[in-house]
């Protein structure tokens, strides 16, 4: 893990395997010039949220999609483990910190900077795959002490830790569908586990345990972005609270990976959002163009978890 050039790219290092990085997104909220589509669709604070992961180099995919650097990526867990306080404690910091570099700015929002100093939820999802910590339940309840909300998205390929966590829930799990089948899985995750497919369908079937689960397809032209009849299909067996399209972005290491062709404009993340709703019976509630993501849901209610 080549620390100085993860800080040049806006990663911020916490203990020995934890890290937060500045969404763009909230940078963008500071100013009010715009808010994410977590804001538009939820209602989470862009501004006060601490994008985190507590499994910096861990991660059993090798995404085509993936924006991150993956090639040094570890199939399982090595080293210690930190302490959950430790990690959220650290993440805190350095989350503020980072945004203290906005305190002179002239295009600030001055209310929504003072309330950044004071984050309100935890997005558990920045690089790796989270579910790989050992002690995540115990993070989740720490960051849930403290008032916060929590979103924590996974790749599905560690089942035995999304069962743990039905006892102690984030406040929305997320789970990313990569493909419709087996066959293109292997294509796109390029999987460093035998049974991730596997692995994941078994995912599948614990989200309906789940207060607020969701299915998130990020969609690359040419790659994952056929066989909506399947999708629907997986979706409808896991019964999941939401369902996100989310276009690739030709974004980060992808591009060594990937064509900017491969990247869908939002008018066909939206028709092939409308064929998904067809198929499984969902209804399109809601859209972000600028982030080319659309929202599925049976009945829009209950989404919201509190307003900016």
């Amino acid at each position: 893990m080549d620390k100085k050039r993860l800080y040049v790219q806006g990663y911020r290092l916490v203990g020995n395997h934890s890290a937060i990085k500045v969404c763009l997104w909230t940078k963008k909220a500071i100013r009010g010039q715009d808010v994410c589509y977590k804001c538009t669709f939820y209602g989470i604070n862009t501004h006060r949220c601490v994008q985190m992961t507590p499994a910096m180099n861990v991660c059993t995919h090798r995404c085509r999609f993936c924006w991150r650097s993956i090639e040094h990526t570890l199939p399982e867990w090595e080293g210690p483990i930190d302490d959950p306080k430790d990690i959220v404690d650290g993440c805190i910091k350095e989350h503020i910190k980072y945004l203290k570099g906005f305190g002179g700015s002239r295009t600030k929002d001055n209310e929504k900077y003072e309330e950044s100093m004071a984050p309100l939820h935890f997005a558990i999802s920045l690089s790796g795959e989270p579910t790989f910590y050992p002690r995540l339940p115990e993070l989740i309840e720490e960051i849930h002490s403290r008032g916060m909300t929590s979103f924590l998205v996974s790749n599905g390929t560690n089942p035995e830790m999304i069962r743990q966590l039905i006892e102690k829930q984030p406040t929305q799990l997320y789970m990313t569908l990569p493909a419709p089948d087996k066959e293109s899985y292997n294509r796109v995750c390029a999987p460093l586990i035998k049974d991730g497919w596997e692995r994941i369908r078994e995912t599948l079937g614990l989200l309906s345990k789940f207060k607020r689960s969701t299915i998130r397809l990020t969609l690359a032209k040419g790659l994952n972005m056929h066989s909506a009849e399947k999708y629907a299909k997986l979706i409808k067996e896991a019964k999941p609270k939401f369902v996100e399209l989310k276009a690739y972005m030709w974004v980060g290491s992808s591009t060594n990976r990937m064509e900017i062709g491969n990247m869908p404009l939002h008018s066909e993340i939206m028709d092939f959002a409308k064929e998904i709703a067809e198929y499984s019976g969902m209804k399109i509630v809601d859209e972000k163009k600028e982030s080319r993501v659309a929202l599925l849901m049976h009945e829009d209610k209950e989404r919201k978890l509190y307003l900016d």
